[in-house]
């Protein structure tokens, strides 16, 4: 399906690795020039390089800690110079690092991770608008997680933040109705992402294998998916794209979960 992407200009912070490169890679391939933020330069240029091979017009790659308001203004008004003050699609794909029993974790880590998972996407959304609302159309997408309707006991700073991201996504679509951005959440579930493959290899499991890792979650969590199998990074970037795209014309205020099957809503 054309999504009607070709020459959009697209921001995807946290789009060097996993699910946000997912993202970045169906828009590129669609047409859309393309800005990846991330904390890590050689991450950073890999992608944009890749991005650059696999189709878009015109790829930035702009290295940024999103947790400081200066760094994401800097970043934002380099996108505004280079695409003449327009922006039509925000990603933000960032997720805080923060794994630990309510008893386990310190106040830094959940500050961190209320920084990271919560400030950083406002600081962005903040910086974004002027942008968002100079241009013909526009789409914000946030990146939450199916932990804030199936709790992990070893998640809660985590989770906190996510639901935080979650609640303000929902009042900026009532917000920004008026000016016709619309304004999405997705919620991934049991994703073969850096983060999971690493609990995976941390407790012996073949994490390459998407069927062994539900296997595993199923074990340690209980939180086994329908589908008999973890998913892929490459089975969000579609779902982000589309709810980025003019083709999504008239949803907003939705939390879309894809996570292979679940028991809520």
């Amino acid at each position: 399906m054309d999504l009607g992407l070709k020459d959009a200009a697209a921001v995807v912070v946290g789009g060097g690795s996993g699910m946000g490169f997912a993202t970045a890679r169906c828009l590129a391939e669609d047409g859309a020039r393309v800005a990846v933020v991330g904390r890590r330069p050689a991450v950073v240029d890999e992608a944009a390089t890749a991005l650059t091979e696999c189709g878009s017009p015109d790829v930035l790659g702009l290295v940024a800690d999103i947790t400081d308001t200066q760094q994401v203004q800097r970043v934002f008004g380099e996108v505004a110079a280079r695409w003449n003050g327009e922006l039509n699609i925000l990603i933000n794909a960032v997720g805080p690092d923060a794994v630990g029993t309510f008893d386990d974790l310190t106040d830094e880590q959940w500050r961190s991770a209320f920084d990271s998972g919560v400030m950083g996407m406002v600081h962005c959304v903040r910086s974004a608008l002027p942008l968002l609302r100079n241009a013909k159309w526009g789409r914000i997408v946030n990146f939450s997680a199916h932990s804030t309707q199936r709790q992990s006991v070893i998640l809660p700073a985590y989770t906190a933040a996510k639901a935080a991201l979650t609640s303000i996504s929902k009042n900026l679509s009532l917000l920004l109705a008026r000016d016709e951005i619309m304004v999405n959440v997705v919620s991934p579930g049991s994703i073969a992402s850096d983060a999971l493959l690493g609990w995976a290899e941390s407790v012996g499991v073949d994490g390459t294998d998407p069927y062994v890792l539900m296997a595993a979650i199923d074990e340690h969590f209980g939180h086994p998916a329908h589908l008999p199998r973890a998913g892929l990074p490459t089975e969000i970037g579609p779902v982000v794209a589309f709810l980025a795209s003019r083709r999504n014309s008239y949803m907003t205020g939705a939390n879309v979960n894809v996570d292979g099957g679940s028991d809520f809503t």
